[in-house]
């Protein structure tokens, strides 16, 4: 939008809220949307983009924060989590945003307070996952014009992405099933000892990743981010 229409803008909505005496959220709805779709840097929630590229990726709790600022700076909005906490990702091909994300925890009585103190500034929940909140807002909202991204990069070939304990995790596990696996073979152990120890390796890792997602959340819930 030009300089001298977004002032021009910026005075007509000005006086019409003093006319008004209306709240301008309650008036024009959350600033970040209504940013974006005055300057007209993404489609409206009534007119879908149906060229959009469409994008499934995940990564270890240590390490989604900051994949999420990459991504979201390339154009990603994340779009909801689907069962097995992969991020359903979407760009449009002929107006995309830059994204920015935060991730908060949301559990019991904390889920209302977040809520309420994070909608104002234009966030938006946009999946959930064990104790945490992923939020959404179009840097737009904050950065105006330069929220939106004029040539977006190709669609990244990776899904996965671990940090350094994921994937020390992934290798202890490999190892583990690798000789058990060997194992087999050699005949020490028979099919369903294989499966057996497969299965066991498999529920620690889980269970082991969930303590520590749940451990993290936790002290991220005592020390909370201004």
């Amino acid at each position: 939008m030009p300089e001298d229409q977004i002032t021009a803008t910026v005075e007509d909505l000005r006086g019409h809220l003093a006319e008004t005496g209306a709240h301008p959220e309650e008036e024009f709805g959350p600033a970040a949307g209504f940013a974006a779709q005055l300057g007209g840097l993404a489609p409206r929630p009534a007119e879908p983009d149906e060229q959009a590229e469409n994008w499934t990726w995940t990564a270890d709790i240590f390490n989604d924060v900051r994949m999420l600022a990459v991504h979201g700076d390339e154009g990603w909005e994340v779009e909801s989590l689907d069962s097995l906490g992969r991020f359903v990702c979407r760009r449009s091909t002929t107006a995309a945003l830059r994204w920015e994300y935060r991730r908060e925890v949301i559990t019991g009585r904390r889920r209302t307070k977040v809520l309420a103190g994070l909608e104002p500034e234009g966030w938006e929940l946009c999946g959930e996952w064990l104790v945490y909140g992923y939020f959404k807002r179009p840097r737009a909202a904050t950065a105006g014009p330069e929220g939106a991204l004029k040539t977006p990069p190709a669609t990244p070939l990776r899904t996965l992405f671990l940090s350094r304990r994921g994937k020390l995790a992934l290798a202890v596990w490999l190892v583990v099933v690798s000789a058990a696996a060997a194992a087999c073979f050699i005949g020490a152990l028979g099919t369903g000892g294989l499966a057996i120890t497969i299965a066991l390796v498999s529920m620690f890792s889980s269970l082991y990743t969930s303590h520590l997602e749940t451990a993290k959340g936790r002290e991220e819930q005592r020390h909370p981010r201004p």
